[in-house]
């Protein structure tokens, strides 16, 4: 069987080019990576369809095949559309179907068509559809996160509507995302949260049934457990282990260098919420007393001399960091350094679970939470947001594996942090333990192919399509309007 993953955004390639530098390079990227390598593993043929580049500042993505090593069964294959120039994500919509015909053409050549297909955020959903209109191939959606949730988060109202589509497309997003996942043969999701809360948003109001066990899988991500684990070391093990020692030195006073650590690992982005971790740590002496705070970033080494290369949101954030640091003399126990790829992250994870440090991911709103679950398998306990994904990763029954704070609360992060510290060995064990037992990426993989072969095996009769004429034929008389958003998002009138 032969499975293809549509993937038009970021890019994908053997050595992970500028992931977390730019926010099309996020974690559906690391997600759909994993997947495709694990059903590799598992004997299946597999195909991950981005975009061709052509781009001097965006290089690494020009030939057509690329391949991970040690992954035989996976393909990486770059379509040329809409251009050979980087686009963000934003400005793709125009261009789908043109994707999806080259696509068609390119199996066409290669004489053998895909057997099923999974989709991944509402572009490619939108050209799942597509092709499965034009081929018949059944596909799957797998939303990662939805637009009207961003849309919720950015406080769109009456006023900022008009604005805030003219620069996400959002009126393109929400359809295409109701069109995704009403003709999909099965939407994947990673929490029964996600379904209920994500999926029942009234955007999405009669494009699909959250009751219809027939139309949802709960199949949640896991962790590389070949790179993010307590046992095995890689070739950056000591590398990073002396960086460390050396970053300590420089930034913390001589009588705190060996204390363990809260180190938080995500990008800098407003709703991971830096901002409000460093002020727990500014409000509480217990913590200061325990423990030192450690930040990781992408390119950016040493922030206290340092970090004009910072840009927008990015910017902002360390603006705001070092205005808590001045003004609550926090110099001396705050570590800021940069981590350039999933190897590095890991052996920081491990030598810091040495140290007997907490991870810590205080997101206003998380849907998944992959972070804590590749942290918890190096060793590292957690506290972590109790919005979104981690609320069903950390605690199943009266069992806790980890710590929920109230993100939007500096005192409840501080608590949840002494709280861990205070239940140290437990709190590993439990992370250990809810890592191996449920959260492996070879799981994810077996839980894509049983329902992908329920699929094939079971034809249904799916949903008529109906998809809008703007992705079919996207000119700009043809548009998507913004009177259909706001009576679908503002008024929940669908």
């Amino acid at each position: 069987m032969r499975i293809a993953f549509l993937n038009p955004q970021g890019n994908f390639d053997k050595n992970d080019l500028y992931w977390t530098e730019h926010p099309d390079f996020g974690g559906q990227l690391v997600y759909v990576k994993e997947v495709a390598i694990a059903m590799g593993k598992l004997g299946y043929k597999v195909d991950i369809i981005t975009r061709q580049i052509i781009d001097d500042e965006w290089k690494g993505f020009e030939s057509t095949f690329d391949y991970y090593e040690g992954a035989q069964n996976v393909r990486i294959i770059r379509i040329p559309f809409g251009g050979k120039k980087f686009l963000n994500k934003e400005l793709l919509w125009e261009h789908l179907n043109e994707y999806v015909d080259n696509i068609i053409d390119f199996y066409k050549k290669e004489g053998e068509m895909p057997d099923f297909i999974t989709t991944h955020y509402g572009d490619g959903g939108i050209a799942g559809a597509i092709m499965y209109e034009k081929t018949g191939i059944p596909y799957s959606f797998t939303g990662h996160s939805l637009g009207a949730q961003k849309m919720d988060k950015l406080n769109v109202n009456e006023k900022n509507i008009e604005e805030l589509d003219k620069k996400y497309n959002f009126s393109k997003r929400i359809m295409a995302e109701r069109i995704s996942m009403a003709n999909s043969a099965v939407n994947f999701v990673s929490t029964l949260q996600e379904r209920m809360e994500q999926y029942g948003h009234r955007a999405y109001k009669n494009a699909v049934d959250i009751s219809d066990d027939n139309k949802f899988r709960v199949v949640p991500p896991g962790a590389n457990t070949e790179i993010f684990s307590i046992d095995s070391q890689n070739e950056e093990d000591p590398v990073i282990i002396e960086k460390i020692k050396n970053v300590f030195k420089r930034d913390l006073d001589a009588d705190r260098q060996n204390l363990p650590a809260i180190i938080a690992a995500s990008r800098l982005d407003p709703k991971k919420n830096h901002i409000g971790l460093v002020k727990a740590y500014a409000q509480s002496h217990e913590l200061q007393e325990r423990a030192n705070l450690i930040i990781t970033l992408r390119g950016i080494d040493n922030p206290f001399v340092d970090y004009s290369s910072a840009k927008g949101d990015e910017k902002k954030i360390l603006d705001e960091i070092m205005d808590i640091i001045n003004k609550n003399n926090l110099k001396g126990k705050v570590s800021m350094f940069s981590l350039n790829s999933q190897k590095q992250l890991a052996a920081c994870y491990r030598e810091l679970s040495r140290r007997k440090s907490v991870f810590s991911l205080t997101a206003l709103y998380e849907p998944f939470g992959l972070a804590p679950i590749e942290a918890m398998a190096c060793g590292l306990p957690v506290a972590v947001t109790q919005n979104g994904g981690p609320s069903e990763v950390l605690k199943e029954g009266n069992e806790k594996f980890g710590v929920l704070v109230d993100a939007s609360n500096p005192k409840s992060i501080a608590e949840g942090l002494i709280e861990v510290f205070n239940n140290y060995d437990y709190y590993q064990r439990q992370g250990l333990y809810r890592v191996k037992s449920k959260y492996t990426w070879n799981s994810t993989a077996k839980g894509y192919i049983k329902a992908i072969k329920e699929k094939l095996d079971n034809k249904q009769d799916y949903k008529k399509l109906e998809i809008h004429q703007y992705f079919l034929n996207p000119v700009k008389e043809n548009v998507i309007s913004l009177d259909w958003l706001k009576k679908i998002y503002l008024d929940g009138d669908n």
